[in-house]
């Protein structure tokens, strides 16, 4: 009698971890679910950041583009009422510059998604060449009105 009590206790004891042990299972298949969800929402909102920061930064560098291409046109405009002289030492620089913000556009235009840190880096570069370019201009035109 006391042999079938503690088999009867040991049964009731190992069905009591098993069936324990499976809820356990069963929360952390949905603890882990729930992360994995919310780690999707983590990265669908950072992914969308990262898109919009492009499309901003895209925006802002057309902007730049298209005022140094109206500087290239006033600059050539003004050329015109100058003497030979003047004209022939700026017109290799202005063709020079006017080149560079053609490849910076097509440099941006040809930019493809590839991943943040990529975009981080071509971003720091692109800005600096930009800015490079736009005091090369501000320097000209400071020349030009000389």
């Amino acid at each position: 009698m006391k042999k079938r009590i503690i088999v009867v206790s040991g049964i009731a004891l190992i069905l009591a971890t098993v069936f324990t042990g499976c809820i356990s299972n069963k929360k952390k298949v949905d603890n882990a679910k729930a992360e994995v969800a919310e780690a999707q929402k983590d990265l669908d909102k950072a992914n969308a950041a990262y898109r919009a920061d492009m499309a901003s930064f895209r925006k802002e560098t057309s902007e730049k583009i298209a005022a140094n291409e109206k500087t290239i046109l006033e600059f050539n405009a003004k050329m015109a009422d100058k003497n030979e002289d003047t004209e022939m030492k700026y017109e290799q620089k202005i063709a020079e510059l006017n080149l560079k913000n053609k490849e910076m556009k097509k440099k941006m235009d040809n930019y493809k998604e590839d991943g943040k840190m990529n975009w981080e880096k071509f971003k720091t570069e692109f800005s600096h060449d930009m800015d490079e370019l736009g005091k090369a201009f501000k320097g000209i035109a400071i020349k030009n009105t000389n």
